[in-house]
């Protein structure tokens, strides 16, 4: 799995699949969760939010994980009102305060002018997950417009706060002089890049967590916003007006979502597909599994379909049974949670896979893998870890919930990160991976061959290097998590290595007084790291984003993004865990978002921009 930062969201009801609830005019929050959710919140399973941990949401956003996300197949027993109504009861909320996010929003957050300037593609810009095609992660002086001596001067601007949310929802892109976000419950906005006021707000099916990917449409020249949701629905909105092109569904199993990056390239969209499936494998009812990752190219033009190309190309047959009785399926999983890096000198593209959810684990699963551009044929396939098979069950400590897990089953120790293509110093190209087992691999991009393997973290099921590595083609920079498997002080850490032979140059240890008593608080560093000239940037869980040296290590920034804020949009906000999303750097500015509440990590809701001085 992309770790189970995704697949386990707020709230799980565990009851099984089938169970249906009579609808009410007024249902009784709490006699739902009693019914359909105290098992899992108040049981045994370790990661399940506590109802504690459940107050520090808002009950839109709880509503959210019930109705797009993670629990979606187990809030499907629930009718519309009863999961409105346990959602203000986990929260601790009066009935009625549900509130739909775009009430919140005034009017005078929105732009006098439209945002950005006369030509939407043009000017300073961080686009899509990786800042270029390769997904390095690193952005030149120039489009930084940010030196080494710049950084320690950096302040806020402006602060931003997403409605009816308690964690962050996709990377920030930067384009045209505007800034494209998406969130947890679908709002996707368009942001004046200086001031943060609203250009637009397109409202998606689902939650946004794929970072926006904005290009020329191949008909007309003008500029689309291309982004994937959690139904696997595929978005072109227009630049300028924040209308709807088109909307695809690229795969229609009831898992299916997008969570990485369309990549963009001559007029074609490369879609990765992953899936929520992993998480309903913890129901002992479910017939876990038969979800198959995939690419998909489409026509940016219209979203026809040019292409798809399965990550298993064997189809799921019926295995065996579980402790109760219920059918298992298999091979399934190789779940492509992050984007596509694009070669197209060598009219290839290179996807990380993860994990099997069920036996037999699949020789395509914890792989990385080559695909032709212009056809989707399979060229080469590396796997580095064989047999992990592993799905939510595996949580769990009774013999009937754990119904569903693999018997032998595997670490969870997927990829869960872009690879990345980069030039070393002896003018050689290498494919860099990192892996949940905390193992940094440099591949042949023809073969797929491994040239080099450097450890930089002791791994875990939300262990080693989670969301994204950075190279200027001379160092590697890889952050540590092992959030779950250690506590404060412990887990976390930042490593370069010499992109060339994998040789590790300097180790940043983990900060140990950053958390004190704060409920949710941990050193562990499962952000995706960003690099500029001279200076790596690397997000914690203890809400701290910080500027390291790259030459040394040393850390020449350091700011703490928990607390309240004053947002230029009126919203109220708090900044908490940083997680996910690394931070974006473009004109003279960089951009993140703070607060992730899953997994009880410190909640929050804000896109902060910071400048030199604040100016």
């Amino acid at each position: 799995m992309r770790s189970i930062l995704t697949v386990t969201v707020a709230v799980v009801l565990c009851g099984p699949a089938g169970l249906a609830s009579a609808a009410q005019e007024a249902p009784d929050g709490e006699q739902v969760y009693r019914q359909h959710c105290a098992r899992c919140h108040e049981g045994s399973m370790p990661r399940m939010p506590t109802r504690e941990m459940l107050r520090q949401r808002t009950p839109e956003d709880v509503e959210i994980a019930l109705s797009t996300f993670g629990m979606r197949r187990q809030g499907a027993a629930l009718t519309a009102p009863e999961r409105r109504a346990v959602s203000e009861y986990v929260t601790g909320r009066p009935p009625g305060t549900y509130r739909d996010p775009l009430e919140v929003i005034p009017e005078s957050a929105y732009c006098t002018a439209p945002a950005g300037g006369a030509d939407a593609l043009a000017g300073p810009a961080w686009n899509g997950w990786g800042a270029g095609l390769r997904n390095t992660r690193f952005q030149p002086a120039a489009a930084a417009g940010l030196t080494v001596d710049d950084v320690p001067r950096l302040a806020l601007k402006w602060a931003f706060g997403f409605p009816g949310v308690t964690a962050s929802g996709s990377q920030a892109s930067v384009v045209g002089g505007r800034v494209f976000v998406g969130s947890r419950n679908g709002l996707v906005y368009a942001l004046d890049a200086g001031t943060g006021c609203i250009d637009w707000i397109f409202e998606a099916d689902g939650g946004v967590r794929s970072a926006p990917s904005v290009g020329p449409h191949p008909g007309s020249g003008e500029a689309v916003v291309y982004f994937g949701d959690s139904f696997a629905n595929v978005y072109a909105v227009d630049v300028a007006t924040g209308d709807a092109r088109w909307k695809v569904l690229v795969d229609d199993h009831g898992d299916a979502m997008i969570t990485g990056a369309p990549a963009l390239h001559d007029g074609r969209l490369y879609v990765p597909v992953s899936s929520l499936e992993e998480g309903s494998g913890a129901m002992p009812t479910y017939e876990c599994c038969t979800f198959i990752g995939s690419v998909v190219a489409l026509d940016a033009a219209d979203g026809s379909q040019i292409w798809k190309t399965r990550t298993i190309q064997e189809e799921p047959q019926p295995t065996v049974r579980n402790r109760i009785g219920t059918q298992l399926w298999g091979p399934s999983g190789a779940a492509i949670w992050s984007a596509p890096t694009l070669d197209p000198a060598r009219n290839r593209l290179y996807v990380a896979t993860g994990d099997s959810y069920t036996q037999p684990a699949a020789p395509e699963s914890d792989a990385i893998m080559a695909l032709a551009m212009d056809t989707g044929s399979i060229l080469w396939t590396q796997q580095t870890l064989p047999g992990d098979a592993w799905n939510i069950a595996c949580f769990e400590t009774t013999p009937e919930g754990r119904a569903n897990c693999p018997e032998d089953a595997g670490p969870d120790h997927d990829f869960g990160s872009s690879p990345v293509l980069t030039t070393v110093d002896d003018g050689r190209e290498l494919l860099l991976a990192g892996q949940k087992s905390g193992v940094l691999y440099g591949l042949d991009p023809e073969t797929g061959a491994i040239a080099w393997e450097t450890r930089v973290g002791d791994g875990g099921i939300l262990g080693g290097i989670e969301w994204g590595i950075a190279t200027d083609g001379e160092l590697t920079f890889a952050a540590s998590s092992e959030a779950l498997e250690k506590g404060p002080g412990d887990a976390g850490g930042l490593t370069a290595v010499r992109a060339g032979d994998g040789a590790t140059i300097w180790d940043a240890p983990p900060f140990q007084d950053t958390c004190g008593s704060r409920a949710g608080c941990n050193t562990g560093q499962p952000a995706a790291v960003t690099s500029i000239p001279g200076v790596v940037f690397s997000g914690s869980l203890d809400g701290h984003l910080r500027a390291y040296d790259t030459a040394t290590g040393r850390v020449i920034w350091d700011v703490d993004t928990v607390g309240e804020y004053e947002t230029v949009n009126g919203v109220p906000a708090r900044g908490g865990a940083l997680n996910g999303p690394g931070p974006t750097v473009a004109g003279g500015m960089v951009y993140v978002n703070s607060g992730y509440s899953t997994l009880g990590f410190m909640p929050g809701n804000v896109l902060l921009a910071f400048s030199v001085e604040g100016r």
